[in-house]
């Protein structure tokens, strides 16, 4: 594609975006406990939003957080992560979580493998709506999208879309218990990577951005990992001390993994018995 073409389709993108924002951007409907999960999908509110990868549909609700506002500007959110999943995925399958409203997918699709898979999951609903469409808005068929959340094991849980004063956390939606006080929150199924993704399948890289359930979807992911050995891009978010525990030193690093870079909030693991 040629920059005048990409600027242009950019600007066009930023200028629907903003004449989308005046007449959706209006206060998210405040609703509490499990009836969010409940209740019918409404009408999607959204904008189109441009890059050098592709389109995007974004949610107006979530218009206030970083993914989204990058799109809208037509940049890449998370360039240095986008960049690294591109040049390292090669012919082999990626597992992709949370897939927000698809700010990865497009470029994850064009550099994967003819044969390979992304197997993207997102336990918001309205995200997972807008993903789909994404998908669609770029014609893209090697991707395995799935709305659920990632975990030890096949249940049912709750994800936490919005704060407390009603503002969605978009991205930054997070796995929580039934008894969790959340001002917002949504039924949703949750499922192992060991499950979902089929063991004839080879993967290459398993990225996840899980808000605080990495453990969880580790655990449900290590036949995967052991069989596999893909690179691991792991949130590494302030509070949590996953990559300093026991359990991890046992259960990953016991297999050859090192920490290799960092890449915005990511850390990156590679398996040393992988290494050319």
């Amino acid at each position: 594609m040629s920059e005048s073409i990409r600027g242009f389709i950019s600007k066009a993108g930023r200028l629907l975006a903003r004449a989308l924002y005046r007449r959706v951007a209006a206060p998210a409907t405040k609703t509490s406990g499990a009836s969010a999960g409940a209740s019918e999908p409404s009408a999607l509110k959204c904008a189109t939003g441009y890059n050098q990868h592709g389109g995007y549909c974004v949610p107006a609700s979530s218009f206030h957080r970083p993914a989204a506002k990058a799109i809208l500007l037509g940049k890449v959110y998370e360039p240095k992560t986008v960049e690294y999943l591109r040049a390292n995925c090669g012919e082999r399958d990626i597992v992709h979580a949370g897939t927000f409203f698809g700010d990865f997918l497009p470029a994850l699709s064009q550099a994967v493998g003819s044969d390979a898979l992304i197997w993207a999951f997102e336990p918001n609903r309205e995200n997972y709506r807008c993903a789909r469409m994404t998908l669609e808005m770029n014609n893209i068929r090697n991707v395995r999208l799935t709305r659920a959340g990632l975990g030890a094991k096949s249940q049912r849980l709750f994800v936490q879309t919005a704060e407390t004063g009603g503002r969605s956390l978009g991205g930054a939606s997070r796995i929580v218990s039934e008894d969790c006080q959340a001002h917002s929150k949504e039924s949703v199924d949750i499922v192992a990577i060991d499950e979902a993704v089929p063991a004839d399948r080879s993967v290459g890289i398993v990225q996840l951005d899980v808000e605080g359930y990495e453990k969880e979807a580790l655990t449900g992911a290590l036949a995967t990992i052991r069989r596999c050995l893909p690179i691991l891009i792991l949130e590494d978010l302030p509070n949590s001390n996953l990559l300093q525990s026991e359990w991890f030193s046992e259960n990953i690093l016991s297999l050859g993994y090192q920490k290799v870079a960092r890449l915005h909030g990511n850390r990156v693991y590679l398996c040393r018995t992988t290494q050319g």
